[in-house]
């Protein structure tokens, strides 16, 4: 016999608790599990309801069953009580209810009993493992802090140092209680760097996080150690500013070590003193950012005689010599503040910075030269050394490094020059001639291929009617360093080692060639070519033939051309020159002699020379306008060569015009043509072609207006 239910009321109940359990979170639930667990709580609640007597138990037991799937919702719970109130018929509904709710409840208080019990068992486990963690990391953290081989310090915001490791006392050379309690801003050194303590202002303030420099300190001892300075921040944890850790690295071996090797780089290893590129390296930092006005002074000094010691008594000799020289040097010219350095050889540099004046200047090369007075005992000789000293002064602005070093060493060459043993002062002018000498002998054998040189031409006017009668052909260098250069700055040098042969040849077919050019485009409008003769040109037996090459080539008729030459050409009627210049009349060219009266030669050499021109010297106009000479004597000189020359048969050219009332009155005393800036500076080819041009528009004009005037006039052919 079965003591259930009858099996309608049985599947009924069973169908009803089965909806009620899959609208509770059934449907997360397998399937599978979800009957059971509805198979056997049903089981359990019919036993409860139709036991005799009412037995509680089954029916709290599947109360239970529910919460341990995990059916807590109450919710569910109420619906359930609900369920098992109204449907069994038999009135034993509240009390099944009850004993399931009591079971239920039962159980969630079991659960959530033993939930809190885990909780609270690993929120203890959690803080053990914390605080054994915590111990473990302040127990690393001291061990690393005392055992570690930098020094590490820890302060606060406002520069108190609180706690430093043994390593950072070792360093200072005190304990750990002496450092503790100084203040940050206690350990100042002399050497430190502005940002240092800039930075460091930045980090307390928050605005950085960490900075690093190398820093010198002061030891408990007085000494001085170098170290390798790391200070990083430590905030809250709301991001305010709390502490400071600084790690200090002792680098002093490393600092001195570096500090050798950098003295060994900027030091000559001989004398000991700062050498070629110490001396740079401090002339250099004054044109980095100089004040207005700042000067300074250069004395380079070369000793005399310095090769016949090492030639003679050996290079051994030689050093010691340099080495005593050297000290002597320094004794004298270090206390005044100035630098002395060795360039090298026996080449020595004194730099003097925010330099007074050319008095100081020269009173620092009288400084050298009496500190190498006395002779100088090296072993068992006695020996006698001098000096020559090249003398600097400018202001900072004006120049370069490099410029102002060569122009002290060009000037170092004039002193020695000069007899040696004394000084040189800075010459612009001389300067500007030492450098075109170097620029020439250097640049120009390929000057001329690399096409450096150009010619402009400068107006010779007739002083009768103002017309153009000849251009002079001026040679002009565009130095690649030095600018362009005139004539006159390149062209004496240029003779002195015979390059002016190969240039004065370039000269004569560039400007013969434009010659030629000019007839063609305007025929006998074209003016007359002059061109400069040097005298080693001159002097040249080939010129005629050159000459003669290079008319033929471009075509430009003799008559066309006239060369001037100096009065040093010819140096009497016996001098071969006078053959080439013979010779150059016989192919139809003629001459001139330029800057007449600048020389000495005899006046009947004028009549013996085969010339139809003579220059009359621009320095005589212009001595004209010199308030402290004679002017009346000078027009009267001026009227005598004009004379002069007419009386030989020459046309006479004064050079160095520059104003109209200069012009009028050469031309009432005869003068033929003139020259100089009134009429015109050095032009290029197409600004004299369009002068030409114009002339040419201008009388065809007048011709037109002629013959409008009186028909019957005609021009003659």
């Amino acid at each position: 016999m079965s003591d259930g239910p009858p099996a309608g009321g049985a599947v009924g109940l069973r169908d009803e608790w089965a909806r009620l359990l899959e609208q509770g979170h059934g449907s997360a639930v397998h399937p599978r599990v979800l009957n059971g667990l509805v198979g056997r709580t049903a089981d359990l609640l019919e036993r409860a309801r139709h036991g005799q007597p009412f037995d509680p138990a089954p029916a709290q037991q599947a109360g239970a069953l529910l919460v341990e799937a995990h059916f807590t919702d109450p919710a569910l719970l109420a619906r359930a009580v609900e369920l098992l109130h109204r449907h069994p018929a038999d009135n034993r509904g509240p009390e099944l209810s009850g004993a399931f709710a009591a079971g239920w409840a039962a159980a969630l208080r079991e659960r959530t009993l033993r939930e809190q019990e885990a909780i609270r068992l690993a929120a203890d486990t959690a803080r053990h493992e914390i605080e054994r963690a915590l111990r473990e990391s302040e127990a690393r953290f001291r061990a690393l802090f005392e055992s570690a081989a930098i020094g590490i310090g820890i302060g606060d915001v406002e520069g108190n140092i609180l706690a430093v490791n043994r390593a950072l006392g070792e360093i200072f050379g005190a304990g750990a209680d002496d450092m503790a309690g100084r203040r940050v801003g206690d350990l100042v050194h002399p050497e430190d760097t502005p940002g240092v303590w800039e930075a460091y202002g930045d980090l307390i303030s928050g605005k950085r996080e960490y900075f690093q420099f190398d820093k010198p300190y002061y030891r408990k001892d007085g000494e001085v150690v170098w170290t390798h300075l790391t200070v990083s921040l430590i905030r809250d944890d709301d991001g305010v500013p709390k502490y400071q850790v600084a790690m200090l690295e002792d680098i002093t071996d490393r600092y001195r070590l570096q500090e050798r090797l950098r003295h060994q780089a900027t030091h000559d290893p001989l004398t000991g003193l700062p050498n070629r590129a110490a001396f740079f390296d401090r002339l250099e930092r004054l044109f980095d950012d100089p004040e207005p006005g700042a000067r300074f002074g250069l004395c380079y000094v070369d000793l005399d005689g310095f090769k016949v010691v090492n030639d003679s008594l050996g290079h051994d000799m030689g050093d010691q010599l340099l080495t005593a020289v050297a000290g002597r040097l320094e004794a004298a010219l270090s206390p005044l503040g100035h630098l002395v350095a060795r360039l090298g050889g026996d080449e020595f540099v004194v730099l003097l910075e925010n330099c007074r004046g050319e008095q100081e200047a020269v009173a620092a090369a009288k400084t050298v030269l009496a500190a190498l007075a006395k002779p100088v005992m090296v072993g068992d000789h006695k020996l006698a050394v001098g000096a020559s000293v090249g003398v600097l002064e400018r202001r900072v602005a004006t120049t370069t490094p490099g410029a102002a070093v060569r122009a002290a060493d060009l000037t170092l060459y004039r002193a020695k020059e000069a007899g040696r043993g004394r000084w040189t002062l800075f010459d612009p002018k001389e300067n500007a001639r030492a450098v075109s000498r170097y620029a020439v002998s250097v640049r120009m054998p390929s000057a001329l291929d690399r096409g450096e040189f150009f010619i402009d031409y400068q107006p010779l006017v007739n002083l009768a009617d103002g017309s153009l009668a000849a251009v002079e052909a001026l040679v002009r260098w565009r130095h690649p360093q030095l600018g362009v250069l005139g004539p006159e700055e390149f062209v004496g040098t240029a003779e002195e080692t015979g390059l002016i042969m190969p240039l004065g040849r370039w000269v004569l077919e560039q400007a013969c060639g434009q010659a030629a050019d000019w007839v063609t485009r305007f025929g006998d409008r074209a003016p007359q070519l002059n061109v400069n003769l040097a005298v080693r040109q001159a002097r040249n037996a080939g010129l005629v033939a050159d000459l003669d090459r290079i008319l033929r080539s471009t075509g430009l008729q003799p008559g066309k051309l006239q060369l001037e030459i100096t009065e040093s050409t010819v140096v009497g009627p016996e001098d071969e020159a006078l053959k080439s210049l013979h010779g150059l009349v016989d192919l139809g060219v003629s001459l001139a002699v330029d800057d007449f009266g600048t020389g000495w030669s005899n006046l009947a050499y004028l009549r013996d020379l085969p010339v139809s021109g003579l220059k009359i010297a621009g320095s005589f106009v212009g001595d004209l306008h010199d308030p402290a000479k004679d002017t009346h004597l000078g027009w009267r000189i001026v009227s005598g060569l004009v004379s002069l020359a007419h009386t030989l048969g020459l046309t006479v050219t004064a050079e160095g015009v520059e104003n109209r009332s200069d012009a009028e009155r050469l031309r009432l005393m005869g003068c033929d043509w003139a020259q100089g800036w009134h009429f015109g500076r050095p032009v290029r080819p197409g600004e004299i072609a369009r002068r030409i041009a114009e002339a040419n528009l201008s009388e065809a004009v007048d011709l037109r207006a002629t013959t409008a005037a009186n028909p019957t006039y005609r021009p003659e052919m």
